[in-house]
């Protein structure tokens, strides 16, 4: 792997890891047995049907996913979600839907919500700037909610919630674009996952969706058919041309999660290294590094922080990137500095990452 994709610290599209990298190249000239390029299969064919049985076997192996769940494999990112799933379950309902707004992406998804329904605001971090999650006690969640929605990785601020929020009787949405396969989930206890694939699992132009069989009896029956989500599980996510290289590459991430990593359990242990990893050098820093989000409440993926000026942040920038360092500016929303850790970036990366920091950090108290 190049330097540059193997120190590709992008809040996203993420990195992949190599052995998926090497794959996905062989098979753009040519799948293994197919004598074709993946980007010259048909969707119709029996390869990629078979390609869609595994990814859902994978998913559900890695999650220990319930019978009652479908697996579905689908276009338009997060942002279609935020419609999406209003539209089936918010539109005509009487009862507000429970939102949390805990930074940029959770808040992306209210004004779409609000088109379909009510909604109710059941926490809100803005006054704070997004530095911190609510504790249990300043939720208050409805019994008649439709559903529960939240976000469980900012990856904008670097927030991540390391719990299971809400009632176990109101259906639980989490957009877990960001942490998705990263970590053990307790997918049984959601109604509604999804996660667009450009962080941890995969490139852009997929988005994974689980769902529960229990969550569609009530949905509206005049849905536009791409919009419907009984209409795609029919279709076995192949309702209409999908992104056939774009859902490869998952297939081939969730092979490497199962066969080299050992499973999210084993991810999730590795990741919580990078994390401390450069949480410990912040914090030993002597305030040279400010890290954003507060201790309880940091990601996992994504290291948000600051220094004591924006122009010592750009000498910083500048400085990384000549020492092969990719991705580190933090998000056009807030500015400062991110370093985002997915799945496929080495602990080995995070070392240099590190020892690149610390050295800046000496070499700027010796001015």
């Amino acid at each position: 792997m190049n330097k540059l994709n193997r120190l590709n610290f992008s809040g996203g599209p993420g990195a992949l890891p190599e052995s998926v990298l090497q794959q996905a190249q062989e098979a753009i000239i040519e799948v293994p047995g197919m004598g074709l390029s993946v980007l010259g299969i048909s969707h119709r064919s029996d390869w990629f049907a078979a390609v869609i049985s595994e990814l859902e076997a994978n998913i559900r192996t890695l999650l220990g996913l319930p019978n009652d769940y479908h697996v579905l494999l689908l276009q338009g990112g997060a942002t279609q979600q935020f419609s999406m799933l209003p539209m089936t379950l918010l539109r005509g309902k009487a009862h507000p839907a429970d939102y949390l707004h805990t930074g940029y992406w959770s808040g992306k998804s209210l004004p779409e919500a609000r088109r379909e329904g009510p909604v109710h605001l059941a926490w809100s971090g803005e006054a704070g700037g997004f530095r911190r999650l609510p504790s249990d006690d300043e939720l208050s969640f409805s019994a008649q909610a439709p559903y529960l929605h939240y976000v469980s990785n900012e990856t904008v601020e670097g927030l991540q919630f390391h719990r299971v929020l809400g009632r176990d009787d109101v259906p639980r949405i989490c957009d877990m674009s960001s942490d998705f396969l990263s970590r053990p989930c307790a997918a049984e206890r959601f109604s509604f996952i999804y996660a667009h694939a450009q962080k941890n699992i995969g490139p852009a132009g997929v988005t994974v969706i689980l769902i529960r069989d229990e969550l569609l009896k009530e949905a509206p029956t005049d849905l536009p058919g791409f919009l419907d989500y009984r209409m795609q599980i029919e279709a076995h996510s192949n309702y209409n041309t999908p992104p056939v290289f774009a859902i490869y590459v998952v297939l081939l991430v969730t092979r490497w999660l199962l066969n080299e990593i050992g499973g999210v359990v084993q991810m999730g242990a590795i990741n919580r290294s990078k994390a401390e990893l450069l949480y410990h050098l912040l914090d030993d820093s002597d305030g040279f590094y400010r890290g954003r989000a507060e201790a309880q409440d940091r990601s996992l993926m994504n290291v948000a922080f600051n220094l004591d000026s924006p122009e010592r942040e750009s000498q910083f920038l500048a400085e990384a990137q000549a020492a092969g360092f990719s991705g580190l500016a933090g998000h056009r929303a807030i500015g400062g500095l991110r370093a985002s850790i997915y799945n496929a970036l080495t602990l080995s990366a995070v070392e240099e990452l590190a020892g690149f920091m610390d050295d800046f950090r000496r070499r700027q108290a010796a001015c």
